[in-house]
């Protein structure tokens, strides 16, 4: 199929009559044109189906604003992702501002390729899950001037304003929880080791664990589960052993589903409790129920946008960090109690 070129504001002035300065002053809304050459201006627009430049009326108009914002997450399908970027999108349409965003997938090379795209579109700020242990890369953004607001995972060698979850409390939330139904031997299914969120969320077990007194069974800390097929798999294995746990802390909402699935196949699912980190879409309509300690990922968004808001206003205060606390939501499946020992 051959493709036409898009039209120009010169194809436009040549189609109206008029100069190239009255036809781009009719398009963009600025008084002063006579009635007749701007019907004949619109005219030829609609005819033409000619399409302004945005990015350079918005340039122009606004000191070098271009009303879009860039956010790099860890997965645009996962639910908590996708919570994230439509809160910051309901803020941002409040502003007539546009969000660009993308996957970084784990990857520091997909994140920074992802930041040198956003920037070569000149977006006015970006919004970051960071990967990795390193971000000073983007101390060259913050030196041209573009605020930077890390959401989830706190920047490490760059300082920025960050809003993060409570995740060494509420996984020791999450153990407290099993404990008090009478839970002792309770497995911990984990992310990456390389995220610190799963590192913070392993530190809560640990502490939890030591506060109860509860035994060490390193064979039931599993860790680098970052898919739910893994979960899955390793689930069935630490249930099929020789010395099962009676209860998961799954500290993830893709390792939570994989968890679930084992269970369901291997008819556990109202014996084994389970309480997963993160909450899941699916979690009230299973059965049993699916507890959970939530993060506030609307409210993550929300508070990032008006960091990024705040700055691009004006504000050169020092960063700031905002630390959102977890929920417990009991809703069956962390309430099983563990099966009867043998008298």
């Amino acid at each position: 199929m051959e493709h036409r070129p898009r039209a120009t504001l010169r194809d436009v002035a040549a189609m109206a009559g008029v100069s190239i300065k009255t036809a781009s002053r009719v398009v963009n809304g600025e008084d002063g044109v006579r009635p007749l050459k701007t019907e004949a201006v619109l005219r030829a627009v609609r005819q033409l189906d000619y399409r302004p430049n945005l990015s350079a009326s918005t340039l122009r108009r606004n000191g070098g604003r271009t009303a879009a914002i860039g956010m790099v997450l860890e997965d645009l399908a996962n639910p908590f992702s996708g919570a994230l970027l439509r809160a910051v999108e309901d803020e941002a349409n409040r502003r007539q501002v546009l969000i660009i965003a993308g996957s970084a997938d784990e990857r520091q090379d997909r994140e920074r390729t992802l930041v040198r795209a956003f920037s070569e579109r000149r977006v006015d700020g970006l919004i970051i899950a960071p990967v990795g242990e390193d971000q000073s890369h983007l101390r060259a953004e913050t030196e041209a001037g573009t605020p930077l607001v890390f959401v989830d995972r706190e920047p490490q060698g760059l300082l920025a304003d960050c809003v993060l979850s409570g995740n060494e409390s509420g996984a020791a939330d999450a153990i407290h929880h099993l404990a008090a139904v009478g839970h002792r031997r309770i497995a911990y299914l984990g992310d990456l080791r390389a995220i610190p969120t799963a590192r913070e969320r392993f530190a809560g077990f640990q502490r939890a664990s030591l506060e109860l007194t509860l035994p060490w069974t390193p064979a039931h800390h599993i860790h680098d589960l970052h898919t739910a097929a893994a979960a899955d798999d390793a689930t069935v294995r630490l249930l099929r052993s020789a010395d099962p746990p009676t209860a998961l802390f799954t500290s993830q909402n893709l390792v939570t589903l994989g968890a679930i699935t084992a269970l369901q196949r291997l008819g556990l699912q109202s014996t084994i409790a389970l309480v997963g980190f993160d909450d899941i879409p699916t979690a009230d309509l299973l059965r049993p129920a699916v507890t959970v300690i939530a993060q506030d990922p609307p409210r993550m968004g929300r508070v990032a946008a008006d960091l990024l808001f705040t700055r691009l206003d004006g504000f050169i205060g020092p960063p700031r960090r905002t630390v959102l606390p977890t929920t417990t939501i009991p809703r069956g499946s962390g309430e099983l109690p563990p099966p009867l020992s043998p008298s």
